[in-house]
């Protein structure tokens, strides 16, 4: 079978060329009947558009803006030097991340397909990488979503008269709980723990319940039930496509702006408050000599922006071909990068509170990263404000819409990837594959709402996207850049924009951008730190696990080379021709459909035919 992408954008059909049999099949009224070319007939099949342009800066904006601009960029920029970390993250966005994000739209908007079929049409071999990429995004689904539900049950636990984290008087505190809130001659100490630590750990994890990874214990039914609602929303979100996520955007990828807003003129009125700000962004220039730095600086950049999850490709697949989407990428990133920095504010002038409260250092009080800043540090600020209920209830609203925007741009790459494939058998049936994928990571998520689900999530969080998904960008890179050709690429963009990318561009697409990822991905397998949560160390055996979550989604890479140099008939030289080119692997014939540029000459589409094998 065959596939054209109609590029007209009056049309907004996509063309498929089937076997004869289906000549009978009705075409779009005023499409002038269906051209056949040797025993195949050309189908066209109608694909969604934005209803708005804001509907799809939106989405595209709450995919980026996740819960990790929340709490890893101000973890990592005050561990980092502070202020002077911001120069660093600058470059690695100006000369990694934007470049990317940028390509990523322009490859979505001018193919108009997802992350799977989408190869066929820039370098057939590299087909794996669409494939690396669904199954990456169901690692993520299987994690993400249960950090959600936890700001679920948390939010529910909100409404109430008093926030039941605010005291050490609940059953499910020890003689370790240390409340030094409003209290005078409180000492705290190293074995201190804090009410909101042991509602977060005892309550809402019941974590002592496990004794590791060797013993997760049972599910716990509240937080299974939290997911279940979690996921109720996904599905009825994604079900019909763009038209109903592009409004359900609306509100979950503006209200956490209202929301931080809130919080940073709450925070900003705190006794303390300038400690934070002053810990925050206090230059250490001598940072700055330190490698470590500018591989945070990177991973930060490229991971906030999230490039190579197939999620920029299959929101940018329903654009109008000649949308602007240069400015689109420069907007949306900018904007991402801006909600990062400002993140930091809202955080630290709450830390410095804290510090004040417990006549401590900021340092001190800032050790806490990941979720645990989250559901540990910012709560327990809250629960002794003026008004904390409110503020508690926002905030987990807040955490909620952050974590559900993300979710929905990571489930749609994998839809849309997985449909575009396979458009002969999911056209029309949208909402049951849908239903299906939904349940497939409900299930995938069980074992990380068990009493010792934290554990696995933080293993999933370390392995299931690491630096197998930094690799599958820099392949991506090196497929677009080297095998398709940035004269090829950026005739593209003339296409749809009207005028060829910048030298600068191009400069960062061919060299730069591979360079600073192939120095991410070798630095993160030459340090490996002992993976730690809370104070249990990952047992070696789990480690290995681990590794082998990681290569099973880079795997599909080289096993799918190998398959496509294996089955593909022909001598080795034209083999190679066939497969490391899209134009000659639509011309090689071998049964499978109209020769190449058959629907164009029958006015069918602007768009290069491919295989779809």
């Amino acid at each position: 079978m065959r596939t054209d992408g109609v590029m007209q954008d009056d049309l907004n059909w996509a063309a498929l060329w089937l076997p004869a049999v289906y000549r009978d099949v009705p075409s779009p009224q005023g499409s002038g009947g269906l051209p056949v070319s040797a025993g195949w007939v050309c189908v066209l099949h109608h694909r969604d558009k934005w209803s708005k342009k804001m509907d799809f800066l939106l989405s595209v904006i709450g995919f980026a803006v996740d819960l990790g601009n929340v709490w890893r960029f101000p973890y990592i920029c005050y561990q980092n030097g502070g202020g002077a970390f911001l120069i660093p993250y600058t470059l690695m966005a100006v000369f990694g991340g934007v470049p990317l994000f940028y390509m990523e739209l322009a490859l979505g908007q001018f193919h108009r397909t997802g992350a799977i079929p989408i190869w066929k049409r820039i370098c057939p071999i590299f087909k794996g990488i669409g494939f690396a990429i669904c199954i990456i995004g169901l690692y993520v689904s299987f994690y993400y979503n249960t950090i959600i539900a936890w700001a679920l049950y948390y939010f529910y636990s909100s409404f109430s008269g008093t926030l039941p984290w605010a005291s050490c008087d609940n059953p499910w505190n020890t003689p370790a709980c240390t409340n030094y809130f409003g209290r005078s001659n409180v000492t705290w100490t190293n074995f201190s723990r804090s009410p909101a630590e042991e509602f977060y750990m005892r309550k809402v994890l019941e974590i002592q319940k496990s004794g590791g990874l060797y013993d997760v214990g049972g599910v716990r039914w509240q937080l299974l039930l939290c997911l279940f609602l979690i996921f109720t929303i996904v599905y009825f979100s994604l079900w019909k496509g763009v038209k109903t996520s592009g409004k359900v955007v609306w509100v979950t990828a503006t209200l956490p702006y209202v929301v931080l807003l809130v919080l940073l003129v709450r925070g900003a009125t705190l006794p303390g408050a300038w400690r934070g700000v002053i810990f925050y962004l206090r230059p250490d220039w001598g940072k700055l000599l330190s490698t470590a730095v500018w591989v945070d600086a990177a991973a930060q950049i490229f991971f906030s922006l999230g490039p190579g999850f197939g999620v920029l490709l299959a929101l940018a697949s329903y654009n109008h071909f000649h949308n602007n989407c240069y400015r689109d990428a420069l907007i949306t990133s900018t904007v991402n990068c801006l909600t990062s920095f400002l993140s930091g504010f809202v955080i630290f002038t709450v830390l410095g509170y804290m510090a004040e409260m417990r006549d401590v250092e900021v340092e001190d009080v800032a050790r806490d990263k990941g979720p645990s800043l989250l559901f540990i540090t910012y709560p327990e600020a809250i629960a002794n404000m003026v008004g904390s209920t409110f503020f508690a209830i926002i905030f987990f609203l807040m955490m909620i819409m952050l974590g559900l925007d993300s979710t929905f741009g990571g489930l749609e790459a994998v839809i849309t990837a997985v449909m575009d494939e396979y458009p002969q058998v999911l056209a029309g049936r949208r909402e049951l594959f849908v239903l299906g994928l939904i349940t497939v990571c409900f299930l995938g998520s069980l074992s990380t709402l068990t009493y010792g689900g934290a554990y696995v999530v933080k293993l999933l969080e370390e392995f299931g996207a690491g630096c197998s998904i930094l690799a599958v960008v820099l392949l991506e890179t090196i497929a677009v850049s080297w095998f398709y050709g940035i004269q090829r690429f950026s005739h593209d963009v003339k296409a749809m924009l009207g005028f060829t990318p910048g030298m600068f561009w191009k400069v960062c697409w061919v060299a730069v951008s591979p360079a600073l990822l192939a120095f991410i991905v070798i630095s993160s397998l030459l340090d490996q730190p002992p993976l730690m949560l809370f104070d249990y160390q990952y047992p070696e055996w789990s480690i290995s696990v681990g590794y082998l979550i990681e290569a099973s989604s880079f795997i599909c890479i080289p096993f799918y080379m190998v398959y496509k140099l294996v089955w593909t008939p022909g001598s080795l030289k034209q083999v190679r021709s066939r497969v490391g080119d899209p134009a000659a692997h639509a011309q090689a014939g071998s049964g499978q459909g109209p020769p190449l540029g058959s629907a164009q000459d029958q006015g069918w589409g602007a768009g290069q035919m491919v295989d779809a094998t």
